[in-house]
């Protein structure tokens, strides 16, 4: 049976719309790792010189890592938007890493001098929640042993 000339709109139209998206996240990809690049190059040596202890030490990591997290969940999205325009549907695995990319670049940019510890308690329990829903969807689409 044919689907309807509809449905062949709709396929085509969602197909369209991916396909712009994915060109989006490529372009802002792109030029966010180009600017990370360029803000390396141009401030490191500055920045470098002005380290003297091991916090400001810690201020300049997180600042690198928190842009270069930035780029790889960027990534991620990429590969949510190529699972679904391959198999039409959303594989809840990229979903939860792309959370916990986020929540962990989060974390990695709190100041915890200025953090009380019921936000403390409340971002170990997000990750360890997305952590935990992470790793039981991945069991459950792991092929068993007896199946074998």
């Amino acid at each position: 049976m044919r689907p309807s000339i509809g449905n062949r709109v709709l396929e085509k139209f969602e197909q369209v719309i991916v396909g712009i998206l994915q060109l989006f996240l490529v372009v802002a990809i792109t030029v966010a790792t180009a600017h990370l690049f360029t803000l390396m190059y141009q401030r490191l040596p500055a920045s470098w010189a002005e380290v003297r202890t091991a916090d400001d030490l810690h201020i300049r990591m997180q600042r690198v890592f928190g842009g270069v997290l930035v780029v790889v969940l960027g990534l991620e999205l990429i590969e949510t938007l190529k699972v679904y325009f391959r198999e039409h549907k959303v594989r809840l695995e990229v979903i939860m890493i792309v959370s916990l990319i986020a929540v962990g670049r989060h974390v990695i940019q709190v100041d915890f001098t200025d953090v009380d510890g019921a936000q403390l308690v409340g971002m170990g329990a997000l990750i360890l929640s997305l952590a935990g829903g992470y790793f039981l969807i991945s069991k459950s689409h792991a092929p068993s042993a007896e199946k074998k």
